[in-house]
């Protein structure tokens, strides 16, 4: 079992937190509020939309202070999503309260490309939040349509490979109910919505998705259940969205961004996502086992026990991470022209990889 010292010692000051907020979203980011945020006088401030999430919005944030300091002239910061429906599938799912407490409770402490952060806060009851993030431009984003190379794949690999190490079977994070969110009733309200959401999903995209990706997926359905109670392999800090369009490439490191689905479950689930969404199919199949390796030979390195054999297993199990995630995130979230895209062809990549791994054999015997 790796050590929980593995998340010792902080690697940054942890971020500041508070004041509450006292706006909506993107009109919180007041030059007096960002004052009280950053513990600094800011004079004026101008924001510009950036990114292409869809749960939160993200802006630049252009700061000009009153005074002397050491924070950066300009931030990214992250809010929630002014469409009522993306806000909405956000607190049925807690993805505000998450991502503001990683960056409040562990980003400081991983040795990771991970954005320093210099102000997490998080409302409850009227479920608002704003993280004030490094700004790493000029690095250049994934593109998760075209997909990412094989290079690019390897470097996030290694990033990957660092965050699951630094959690391994870690009891601190175990204990931290806010992470460790994957429970009985978890897999069962999930497996609902999911499953209902289903028709609408099919309504919507099976006429571009093909008839043996929905027969892959009508196929695996039954399976839901016992396929998210059974959590094939050792718990870790997963990130649950790890793709191209929430990396950045070409910094000194490969930065890991958008931590709204980080959970304590199954590292081989972050990698089995990633390949199967981010690269295009050839691509996948030309170099996803020496990418499988890569991965397998970085993570024992940093001292963790993972045979090749479970890790392979793991990582065939969790092909249909994907498609659960593209059902529920492309039927609660708004709707767009981009969306759309992304979702059919995350699917099919993620159908074409279930299949390549026969998959569904797994989930049934699980």
């Amino acid at each position: 079992m790796a050590p929980a010292a593995r998340l010792g010692g902080p690697r940054l000051d942890p971020p500041r937190r508070g004041p509450r907020m006292t706006a909506s979203g993107a009109g919180a980011l007041t030059a007096p509020w960002l004052s009280d945020a950053l513990g600094t006088k800011v004079a004026a401030v101008r924001t510009e939309p950036v990114g292409t999430g869809q749960v939160s919005d993200s802006l630049r944030v252009f700061l000009t202070y009153a005074g002397g300091t050491a924070l950066p002239p300009t931030m990214i910061a992250k809010v929630p999503a002014a469409d009522p429906s993306s806000r909405a599938a956000a607190r049925a799912i807690r993805t505000y309260e998450v991502e503001a407490s990683f960056y409040a409770e562990i980003a400081h402490t991983l040795d990771a490309g991970v954005p320093a952060c210099y102000f997490s806060g998080y409302d409850p009851e009227p479920d608002e939040y704003a993280v004030l993030l490094e700004d790493l431009a000029p690095a250049r984003p994934g593109d998760q349509l075209a997909g990412i190379t094989p290079a690019d794949a390897a470097a996030a690999i290694a990033e990957m490979a660092a965050l699951h190490a630094a959690g391994w079977d870690a009891p601190a994070l175990a204990a931290l109910p806010w992470l460790n969110r994957h429970d009985a009733d978890a897999a069962a309200f999930t497996t609902a919505m999911v499953t209902d959401l289903y028709t609408g999903f099919k309504d919507r995209y099976a006429a571009d998705l093909g008839p043996e990706v929905t027969t892959l997926i009508e196929d695996f359905l039954p399976s839901l259940g016992g396929y998210l109670t059974a959590r094939e392999g050792p718990s870790t800090l997963t990130h649950g969205d790890f793709r191209a369009d929430n990396l950045l490439f070409g910094g000194p490191r490969t930065a890991v961004l958008d931590w709204q689905t980080c959970a304590y479950g199954p590292g081989l689930a972050d990698l089995s996502y990633f390949l199967g969404s981010s690269l295009p199919v050839e691509a996948r199949r030309a170099h996803e086992h020496d990418l499988v390796r890569t991965y397998h030979r970085a993570l024992t390195a940093r001292g963790v026990h993972l045979t090749w054999d479970d890790c392979w297993t793991a990582y065939r199990h969790h092909a249909f991470q994907g498609i659960v995630m593209a059902i529920g995130a492309s039927m609660l979230v708004e709707r767009t022209p981009r969306g759309d895209e992304m979702f059919r062809t995350m699917t099919v990549r993620h159908a074409r990889h279930a299949l390549d791994l026969h998959s569904l054999s797994l989930t049934r015997e699980a």
